[in-house]
């Protein structure tokens, strides 16, 4: 069968404060600020992306920060609640020391199917894990602020904490081609492709939990990387014969998307992986522009204005 599915392309989350954003992305995490652009459904908001050098598929965490004003959301079932970053295993002295040094309280570490986790969250109550392997070949960023050695990689996994993951875990097998390769203290863990970091899904059976609530810090959705095109509408097609409805492709300038609902209620995407980053600035310049899609370019001047400025230090 065509690999439809190759494993994450990118987390979208919500946030308060823009520059505090930045700070922790950038100075903290070590990403880079690949792309400044504008919600494409509501431009006066920012979409932030970050990721490794190029802003390659299975790095990218994006933002739509909403300003101070927005209030915090809630951790729980039908949400994804954690997403983890990879990382060599010979770093681990170097984040709590790193985490420790910048007061950012954390949990662990601790094992998780055999390897070191550290969680914490950012400064909207964001959830982010750093997962230490030897097994991600990805190379680091080397930005000459964090080691490349003990730099993040990528993405590692994602949490989808759910109450009832069967038909969850039906869409994850039946229609989005991953495969059951672990279960631990009522986590499932499935992979893409040929799985390995960045191609990771966990489904955490949570009966317990509350229902999430959104907000800043809260995930919105959780994207899934094809190859062309022609994959995008063939997945298109395959949802559509298991009962759900994605939408029509999308134009989001770096990549095309549907979304979708999964059952859990979490919102989906699948998103192409060109044209990417690089399609409205050179490798080099990546992040330092405001780029805006055809539509918004009328509005550029007033746009400018209504945005808060960034600073990357």
């Amino acid at each position: 069968m065509e690999t439809l599915i190759n494993g994450l392309h990118h987390v979208t989350t919500l946030a308060g404060d823009t520059q505090r954003n930045v700070d922790f992305y950038t100075d903290i995490m070590g990403l880079r600020l690949i792309k400044k652009t504008v919600n494409f459904d509501a431009p006066d908001v920012y979409h932030l992306y970050y990721g490794d050098e190029a802003g390659s598929p299975g790095t990218i965490l994006t933002f739509f920060p909403y300003g101070g004003g927005l209030p915090r959301g809630r951790k729980g079932v039908g949400q994804l609640t954690y997403t983890a970053f990879s990382v060599p295993t010979a770093s681990l002295q170097y984040w709590m020391d790193r985490l420790n040094e910048r007061s950012i309280p954390y949990a662990g570490p601790y094992k998780r199917f055999s390897e070191s986790v550290l969680r914490f969250e950012d400064g909207d109550g964001a959830g982010i894990e750093l997962v230490f392997n030897n097994e991600d070949q990805r190379p680091g960023w080397d930005n000459k602020h964090i080691p490349a050695e003990y730099a993040v990689r990528g993405f590692h996994t994602v949490t989808l904490n759910e109450q009832n993951p069967d038909r969850t875990i039906k869409l994850l097998t039946d229609t989005m081609q991953h495969t059951l390769v672990g279960e631990e203290q009522g986590r499932f863990r499935f992979k893409a492709g040929t799985g390995g970091p960045g191609n990771y899904v966990d489904v955490q059976v949570s009966p317990g939990d509350v229902r999430a609530l959104q907000g800043a810090g809260s995930v919105h959705h959780v994207a899934f990387s094809t190859d062309t095109d022609e994959t995008q509408l063939a997945i298109r097609d395959e949802l559509m014969r298991a009962g759900f409805q994605p939408t029509t492709v999308l134009d989001r300038n770096y990549f095309h998307s549907i979304y979708f609902r999964e059952p859990g209620g979490i919102l989906f995407e699948i998103a192409t992986n060109p044209p990417g980053f690089t399609v409205d600035e050179p490798l080099a310049e990546l992040g330092q522009n405001l780029k805006l899609p055809a539509q918004y370019e009328a509005r550029r001047a007033t746009l400018e204005q209504a945005l808060p400025p960034i600073v990357v230090r």
